[in-house]
């Protein structure tokens, strides 16, 4: 099966004249339906582009609202590491089983319902956790399936939309734009919560968040709407992504290992760091200000990345972030407190815009490098997905097992430390794939 996997992003390629290489811009010209041509470097982002980051923004803003407490109110019912490792598996679990089964709907029916059905059962989410109150904690599968069905259905529609309205040329501010309104929502949306979380009746501030969350994601549901429906074609390949990753001459096997990698840091921090700062603070306040400067930090380096971020510095940009986010792991071993905490989180938010925009652009670049791909690209999304959460379901299962035998604070160092580490092998395989 010929599906353009040999080929990669031309600034990643040894031994080829640019005159033999399929460029990108020569295929998506015209767009995925033979629209109007994509807007040259430099010019501003398509008026589609900027109503998909609202509603990006939306999202980020009602997950940021409530998603940094979820795990803190799982916590303060149960106190059992373990519930919160299997709360994120299940979630895992059922979104990667989600990206694989919605991927026929994306491919051969309306995206934009499955966008707009993935927003509307996040605000499910939050109606559930507001009916079981206290007794959430004893639905811990139940709430990771639905929330797991909802990112889902969100991401890959919003994946497909966003390969479909950008192009190599504004891909990466693109990205840049996205990691500011995500960093913008996570550094004031917490700090909100946690002040009223604590200003009010642990309760009732918890209600109320999660009241505010279901708002807005009614609100993102109906900007939705402005975007325009995307044109379908083809017909969904099921097992697509099994026979590209099968081929060991391929840059997609690489790729798919550096996804699975990258996705073994994010199962485990995504929801460890924030619930460490509440564990060694008792605080949802201490919680919030950690987000706060975190976030503003992040805000500033994914402005800066996007705007200087070319092409030509992936690689090295990918590594020297890398290196970063191992490093700042170091400090608890000496000791974990809220000071060694927010020095790993500002670390963390000023190199992670270099490893993880050059990996979106990257990854979502290979796609469009051919145009069988560009045709097959709900599937190739799919894959990323399939690979990505590979990764979080391992990294979580290592969790699960680490801290089933022990939590001590020497055993959880050295699991953040193996854990994080994982970065290291992104930016191998992806020079693994720039060979292939």
């Amino acid at each position: 099966m010929h599906s353009g996997a040999k080929h990669f992003p031309h600034d990643w390629v040894r031994g080829k004249g640019r005159a033999e290489e399929h460029r990108w811009q020569d295929i998506e010209q015209a767009g995925p339906a033979g629209g109007k041509p994509k807007k040259k470097k430099g010019g501003p982002l398509s008026a589609q582009s900027r109503l998909l980051l609202t509603v990006n923004g939306l999202f980020a803003v009602a997950n940021a609202l409530s998603g940094t407490f979820v795990n803190v109110y799982l916590w303060k019912a149960k106190h059992d590491f373990t519930v919160i490792g299997w709360f994120t598996l299940i979630h895992h679990l059922t979104m990667a089983l989600t990206f694989w089964i919605a991927g026929k709907w994306v491919k051969e029916h309306n995206k934009m319902n499955c966008l707009r059905t993935g927003v509307a059962v996040a605000a499910v989410f939050y109606l559930l956790v507001l009916w079981f109150g206290g007794r959430a904690a004893d639905y811990f599968v139940l709430l990771g399936a639905v929330q797991g069905l909802s990112s889902g259905l969100f991401w890959l529609a919003f994946n497909v939309v966003y390969f479909e309205v950008t192009g190599p040329d504004d891909r990466d501010r693109f990205n840049g734009w996205a990691g500011l309104l995500g960093s913008g929502a996570g550094m004031i949306a917490p700090w909100i919560s946690g002040y009223l979380i604590v200003r009010m009746h642990a309760a009732t501030g918890y209600r109320l968040i999660f009241t505010l969350s279901l708002i807005v994601f009614v609100i993102g549901v109906i900007f939705s709407f402005f975007l325009k429906k995307r044109k379908t074609s083809g017909t969904y390949e099921w097992f697509l992504a099994w026979r590209c990753l099968r081929y060991q001459d391929t840059a997609w096997r690489k790729v798919g290992l550096a996804l699975a990698a990258q996705g073994v840091r994010e199962g485990v921090f995504g929801f460890m760091i924030g619930l460490l700062v509440y564990v060694h603070t008792g605080s949802e306040m201490s919680l919030g200000n950690f987000s706060l400067v975190t976030s503003a930090v992040a805000l500033l380096s994914f402005l800066v990345a996007g705007k200087l971020l070319k092409p030509r510095f992936r690689g090295k940009a990918m590594l020297l972030g890398a290196v970063m986010l191992v490093l700042v792991i170091l400090p608890f071993f000496w000791k974990v407190n809220f000071v060694t905490l927010l020095l790993f989180g500002i670390g963390a938010a000023v190199f992670y815009p270099l490893y993880g925009i050059p990996m979106t652009s990257i990854v979502f670049d290979l796609i469009g490098r051919e145009e069988e791909s560009v045709k097959k690209r709900e599937e190739y999304i799919v894959m990323r997905e399939l690979a990505l959460n590979t990764g979080r379901l391992l990294g979580t299962a290592v969790f699960i097992a680490v801290v089933s035998y022990t939590q001590s604070p020497a055993a959880l160092n050295w699991l953040l430390l193996g854990i994080g580490s994982s970065p290291l092998a992104v930016w191998y395989w992806m020079r693994k794939a720039e060979m292939a």
